[in-house]
């Protein structure tokens, strides 16, 4: 009954576990297409020297890296006066709160790449894929950093989530299922590509072409992926208001478990000892 028990506890996490990969498949574009968007715009910090499109990912670490110890130091400190939590906030608040910035980080993408498109058409370069349109690449750092804002809210209220919801005989495949959302979202993200790719339109008017990104939507795609974020907020609410949390019952048994165990490991060692004693008498 006991394993049972636990069984339908890993069951019970999977929902809201789920809702988790359509934000991985949305955050999938950043290593693709905005990287072929930086590729055309003016990287230059100086005259001579420029960066590299795929470096443009280190706003979103840096901005994860602060975010993660401005959490932790400024914000839990403030937001636990008013909520009286430990922790300020729980773990499903927390995957709200960056359910919502990947959604803003999203739509924020879409009026940058008509900005650099209308750049692109100002200076005659929309037919030029391979030309620099003179705007700089720092446009996208926003969508960067939301991003990376949004991973400090998500992804480790997801982890904090599966692992204190989870039994405690079975944490380590409730980080193991956090892998496996990581993975699917990626997988999501791909097919998502794949279909938008394959059904919005001919080679001339396709939202995502093969070679001159000048002439795609990608702005629609951007759209379409937002629109994907808002429905899974909406699922990710109905699962919370399904979900029940692990009874407070369930802890308190597992730690006088511990404390059994514990005592029958003293109990076992004091036996030892008076035994090794009587012996050397």
């Amino acid at each position: 009954m006991h394993r049972v028990e636990e069984l339908k506890s890993i069951i019970r996490i999977l929902p809201i576990s789920s809702s988790g990969i359509l934000l991985i498949a949305a955050s999938s574009h950043l290593p693709s297409f905005v990287i072929q968007q930086a590729r055309t715009m003016d990287r230059h910090l100086s005259h001579s020297f420029q960066i590299s499109p795929a470096s443009m990912s280190i706003f979103s670490v840096l901005t994860m890296m602060t975010g993660v110890i401005v959490y932790e130091r400024l914000f839990v400190p403030f937001i636990r006066r008013f909520t009286k939590n430990p922790s300020a906030i729980t773990c499903i608040q927390r995957m709200a709160i960056g359910f919502v910035i990947n959604t803003i980080a999203t739509l924020v993408s879409a009026p940058v790449e008509i900005k650099r498109k209308a750049v692109a058409e100002k200076y005659h370069l929309l037919d030029s894929p391979s030309a620099t349109i003179p705007i700089s690449v720092f446009w996208l750092v926003p969508q960067y950093c939301l991003h990376g804002l949004a991973d400090v809210f998500m992804s480790v209220g997801l982890f904090e989530f599966l692992y204190d919801q989870s039994p405690e005989s079975m944490r380590s495949s409730a980080t193991a299922l956090y892998c496996i959302v990581i993975a699917l979202g990626s997988y999501a993200g791909t097919f998502v590509v794949t279909l938008v790719h394959k059904y919005s339109g001919s080679k001339e008017r396709n939202w995502l072409p093969d070679r001159n990104l000048n002439r795609g939507r990608l702005e629609y795609y951007y759209l379409l992926v937002s629109g994907i974020q808002v429905l899974n907020l909406v699922y990710f609410g109905i699962c919370i208001w399904c979900y029940t949390y692990k009874p407070l019952e369930e802890i308190a048994e597992v730690s006088m478990e511990k404390d059994l165990e514990l005592e029958q490991a003293n109990s076992k060692v004091s036996c030892v000892n008076s035994k090794d004693g009587g012996d050397a008498e």
